[in-house]
């Protein structure tokens, strides 16, 4: 389920990028789309969390997956060649806007769904490494989904003629959200480990009481919000592929896939060589090396040299994937998971977004190249402050880390 729908998602994310570019030609165009989708995620985060402690999960994420699949018809419907005599070419974007932000309320409830169900389906000695195995099928949908989307965007005509890229894609995107949403019903029920016996206020409160006074998780939190804040250089990869680069939809498509290639090979790596040692001394050296890559990428001027920047950005961003996704589960007691996802969220599941927004504006301001040169400075720079306030969280082993009232766990 979360392969087909990890897929079609980001098969939409590419395309988007690529054909409202087209249009405005503008890059702060592109800012925006991460914006639309980061305000409800953040939001409404909260009471997502909240919904998703007290709720079925299984029903929960029925009705997500519903409204996901009815945005994408809608922008399936107004991208028609057909349409374009009855939709004025001025609303498009604004439509294409709109969707995008409904598809992030269902985020804002998707994530803690997700989290509760994946930490009820193993032990927690299995952490570590389901964690490893969740994070690369996720990565491998990134992969193929990017990919595909791009080679389909650009070769959708010279196949079908009369076919336009965007159509093809979206009807891909339809056949693989119905697909997941199939999948959702063969799920078992996952009912709520949480009655709430106080105020929803309260209950949101006790969430965020708990993660702030977390040094390692708000730690964690706060690392990659800042990092992918600053170092969100993907969301321009539209602009390298048409200006920079001259590589057009294919290469894009290839760039975004390059990535996650690299997160999903190191992933691989990773289960049987793990990262988990010492986890918050990995977790800094990753992000210094997702903050490098980032650097050189903005340098580059070389088409397949940029892609190896690329490849080496996923596989560090796959390291810290692992460990913070590691650390969030061992961190968080059973009745606490919706909440604490939540907050999580309005961290890490919408940094890229609100980093596209940032991209996207100092791209317009600075230029392409100086934006993703001082994203990477800055990121480099984050890591440097985040260790001097981290040190005595480095030495720490995975066996010394556990939820509140929990034993370690087992090596």
């Amino acid at each position: 389920m979360r392969f087909c729908f990890t897929f079609a998602y980001s098969m939409q994310a590419v395309v988007l990028g690529f054909y409202i570019y087209s249009i405005t030609h503008s890059k702060i165009a592109l800012g925006y789309i991460g914006l639309c989708e980061a305000i409800p995620a953040i939001g409404i985060a909260l009471y997502g969390g909240y919904i998703a402690d007290k709720s079925e999960k299984r029903k929960m994420l029925l009705l997500i997956f519903s409204g996901v699949l009815l945005t994408s018809l809608v922008m399936f419907t107004v991208t028609l060649k057909s349409m374009s005599n009855i939709i004025h070419a001025a609303w498009i974007v604004p439509i294409m806007y709109s969707m995008i932000f409904c598809n992030g309320v269902a985020r804002a409830f998707y994530g803690p769904a997700t989290f509760t169900i994946y930490a009820n389906s193993i032990p927690k000695e299995l952490y570590p490494n389901g964690s490893t195995w969740s994070s690369s099928s996720w990565q491998v949908a990134s992969i193929l989904g990017p990919a595909a989307g791009g080679l389909i965007y650009g070769y959708a005509d010279k196949i079908v003629p009369g076919l336009t890229g965007i159509t093809a894609v979206f009807g891909c995107i339809l056949f693989l959200l119905l697909v997941s949403l199939v999948l959702v019903f063969m799920l078992r029920k996952y009912p709520a480990q949480y009655v709430p016996k106080e105020s929803i206020w309260k209950s949101l409160s006790e969430g965020i009481h708990f993660v702030f006074s977390n040094k390692m998780m708000i730690g964690a939190m706060s690392l990659d919000l800042f990092s992918v804040f600053f170092g969100g250089a993907v969301a321009l990869l539209p602009v390298f592929a048409n200006e920079i680069l001259k590589v057009g939809a294919e290469g894009l498509g290839v760039m975004r896939a390059m990535s996650s290639l690299g997160a999903v090979l190191t992933m691989l790596v990773m289960t049987r060589f793990s990262p988990m040692g010492k986890p918050w001394r990995n977790l800094l050296i990753a992000v210094t090396g997702f903050g490098l890559s980032i650097l050189c990428f903005g340098l580059s001027t070389n088409f397949y040299l940029s892609l190896v920047f690329i490849f080496t950005e996923g596989a560090f961003d796959s390291i810290s994937v692992i460990i913070r996704g590691t650390l969030m589960q061992l961190l968080t007691p059973d009745h606490m998971r919706g909440r604490v996802s939540a907050v999580n969220q309005m961290f890490i599941g919408s940094s890229n977004e609100i980093g596209a927004f940032e991209s996207g504006t100092a791209a317009q301001l600075l230029g392409t190249v100086p934006s993703v040169i001082f994203g990477g400075s800055m990121t480099m720079l984050i890591v440097g402050i985040t260790y001097l306030k981290t040190k005595k969280l480095i030495p720490l082993s995975l066996q010394q880390i556990h939820a509140p009232g929990e034993e370690g766990i087992k090596a």
